[in-house]
């Protein structure tokens, strides 16, 4: 059995294969609260199909986490823990979960692509998952991130 590299590995190996990204190690994560959910999130980001994802903000502030800002590189995890992917988010917007926009919805990939599907499948996990006491509510603030995959390129 091969032991995946630590993400330092994996960036060491990403920057001499591109050394314009920069010297130090980028966070990594993986998308969703289950392995399940993060290789199943992370096929969409390779297959160019997810390029948006969406936090709460309440989310975030309870847990310490700074938000993402325009120019980050993530290392991606997959549901083993291994890095498997490299993404620079492209833009970020806060808005009210009730009003985040049919484009967003599109963009995460996930469903049918629709906002009903959106709505219903973030709504579910903020119930299920949440990591702040006040958990879902129509207006919480969500953080709409684009990003655009930087290796594996598709």
């Amino acid at each position: 059995m091969t032991v995946p590299p630590t993400p330092a590995e994996y960036w060491a190996h990403r920057r001499a294969e591109n050394p314009g990204l920069p010297e130090k190690v980028p966070e990594a994560w993986a998308f969703g609260a289950t392995p399940a959910h993060a290789d199943g999130l992370l096929a969409l980001v390779v297959a160019g199909v997810k390029t948006g994802t969406a936090s709460s903000l309440w989310d975030l502030d309870a847990t310490g986490e700074p938000l993402p800002r325009v120019g980050d590189f993530s290392i991606i995890l997959d549901g083993a823990g291994a890095p498997a992917a490299v993404i620079e988010t492209t833009a970020i917007e806060i808005v009210p979960f009730d009003q985040v926009g049919a484009e967003h919805a599109h963009a995460e990939g996930e469903g049918d692509r629709s906002l009903a599907a959106w709505r219903d499948i973030h709504e579910r996990f903020w119930r299920d998952h949440s990591e702040n006491p006040r958990g879902f509510e129509p207006d919480m603030p969500v953080v709409c991130e684009r990003f655009r995959l930087v290796h594996p390129q598709n």
